[in-house]
């Protein structure tokens, strides 16, 4: 983890980003799904290093940078992870216990992305319906996984010619990130909160008054 950086892009540029999909037609799930990602409850008694962000606990691969996206509350929206091959980004969400929510999601992706003129396809993944989508020089990769009262969604945004490799990077994010749910109602599609580790917050925090 080379850089923290404190992302700078809007509210509009970071809906357009979470917004890139792909098709919300009928495709097969895979029967050998993977073990991860884990619920808290289920995580597994391994010794993978993990950056802890309070709701989810993500793999950072080595030599990868990470960005906070803040809210103008100063609340944390986001953190991308940054990599030879993308931007990637993962974010969990409450869901219903009896699932189902990803798939509501992609067929609102797949719209909103359409609406901004992207070339939009579904595909079959690890964890059941992936989304792309192509918009300017750039290709994104959607990936989500229904957990017990949480969803996971993960996205990848990179060059066309790195596409294959992208999405591959962004389902091992995926299969190794913890999700924290905790036990609080919240409503559907809450995101859950992000908590930054001290060191990060404080770097974040040294760094804002010359900004």
């Amino acid at each position: 983890m080379a850089l923290f950086g404190r992302g700078r892009r809007g509210r509009d540029e970071d809906v357009e980003v979470g917004a890139i999909t792909g098709d919300d037609e009928d495709l097969p799930v895979p029967v050998d799904a993977p073990d991860g990602p884990y619920d808290e409850a289920d995580a597994a008694d391994d010794d993978f290093p993990r950056l802890d962000l309070g709701s989810v606990r993500i793999p950072v691969p080595d030599g990868a940078q990470l960005q906070v996206e803040m809210d103008p509350s100063g609340s944390v929206r986001a953190v991308h992870v940054l990599t030879p091959v993308g931007q990637i980004t993962l974010n969990a969400y409450a869901a219903p216990r009896s699932g189902g929510l990803w798939r509501e999601v992609c067929g609102e992706l797949a719209e909103q992305l359409r609406g901004d003129g992207a070339s939009v396809r579904s595909h079959a993944g690890d964890w059941g319906q992936e989304l792309s989508a192509s918009l300017g020089e750039m290709t994104l990769r959607f990936v989500g996984v229904d957990g017990p009262r949480w969803m996971l969604r993960g996205v990848v945004a990179g060059p066309p010619e790195l596409a294959d490799t992208s999405a591959a990077a962004l389902r091992e994010l995926v299969r190794n990130t913890v999700v924290v749910r905790g036990q609080q109602p919240m409503p559907v599609r809450t995101p859950l909160q992000i908590d930054l580790p001290k060191a990060i917050a404080e770097h974040i925090a040294s760094q804002q008054p010359a900004e």
